[in-house]
């Protein structure tokens, strides 16, 4: 059968509230951020990415952090992260009181891609871990993840194999184990949406060899594979996808980089496959049209857009038991 091998379930990251929203041109009032993340809170999504913890002089749409987490509805059912790229953005999440973020590393095998996006070198990053973890098990946490940006190809440095992403992958986990703590996953990014589905499966095939228990996929949509391509990790068996609400997203740091793969494409993928997710479909087309009216972009989410003009039909089954009344 050609659905052998595919996991029952899949489990979303929701990544637009802090993606979606930083490559924009315009700033958006944090009231209309709230009411976005409120919206997807009410699809079912259970974890929301909903900031950065960046200098605002160079991504001036999360100067407003601070008063976003302070904003935020208090579910205890739904975990709000925010994303660090160093040991102060860190610490200013974990004074908020609000947060529930992970301990993780950030890396990639393109040094430019590191140089531009947080200044450090893959060396720097290595010789930091043990640090990270020190601070990580100071406020209480463990070390849980390793996101590898550009894990697929580069805007600087151009295609990247699997074997450089094994490559690298293994290095910190070795420099993990050193400080006393092993990798519960590693997220592969495709940070400027160039992978395929033969990439997609040879790299999660390699990074298996290593026995990470998770490997999750974040994908961009920049040459329409997004879609192709979170269907070649289902098939690899990945169950673990971060994704934007629309289709909103890119990064700032790097040329060519555009929107998330959306969230409502790859929950309509799971659902007609009979994989359930926990998510109201019907909700999350809603929360993309408040996103699509307050940030005044035109959202590319293919499923969204169908569901706008069709009469607003799902025409799957919608898990009503996911989201929120």
């Amino acid at each position: 059968m050609l659905t052998d091998g595919l996991p029952s379930q899949v489990t979303i990251r929701e990544v637009g509230p802090r993606e979606g929203v930083q490559i924009l041109q315009t700033i958006i009032p944090t009231e209309s951020k709230l009411k976005i993340i409120q919206a997807l809170v009410r699809s079912g999504i259970k974890e929301i990415e909903v900031a950065s913890f960046v200098r605002p002089d160079r991504v001036p749409t999360m100067a407003d952090v601070d008063a976003l987490v302070a904003g935020l509805p208090r579910h205890s059912d739904v975990d709000f992260t925010a994303l660090y790229l160093n040991q102060k953005g860190f610490l200013r999440a974990e004074g908020s009181g609000v947060l529930k973020n992970r301990g993780w590393l950030y890396t990639s095998p393109s040094e430019s891609f590191l140089k531009a996006n947080s200044n450090v070198s893959l060396n720097d990053s290595l010789a930091a871990v043990s640090s990270w973890i020190e601070l990580f098990n100071q406020h209480g946490k463990v070390l849980h993840g390793l996101m590898v940006s550009a894990a697929f190809g580069c805007g600087y440095e151009g295609r990247i194999e699997s074997a450089q992403v094994e490559l690298v992958v293994r290095r910190f986990i070795d420099e993990c184990r050193k400080a006393g703590a092993d990798l519960e996953e590693v997220c592969l990014a495709d940070t400027i949406g160039v992978a395929n589905p033969r990439s997609v499966r040879a790299t999660v095939r390699a990074l298996r060899q290593l026995g990470v228990p998770t490997i999750s996929l974040h994908l961009h949509n920049t040459w329409g594979l997004a879609a192709a391509n979170v269907y070649a990790g289902l098939l690899e068996g990945v169950s673990l996808f971060e994704s934007s609400v629309g289709g909103m997203g890119g990064c700032p740091f790097t040329p060519g980089a555009s929107g998330n793969v959306a969230t409502e494409d790859v929950v309509y993928l799971c659902h007609s496959m009979g994989i359930t997710t926990g998510i109201d479909l019907k909700n999350l087309c809603e929360a993309a049209e408040l996103a699509e009216s307050l940030t005044g972009s035109i959202l590319p989410s293919e499923v969204y857009q169908a569901w706008k003009h069709s009469g607003r039909i799902v025409p799957f089954p919608v898990e009503k038991s996911g989201g929120r009344d």
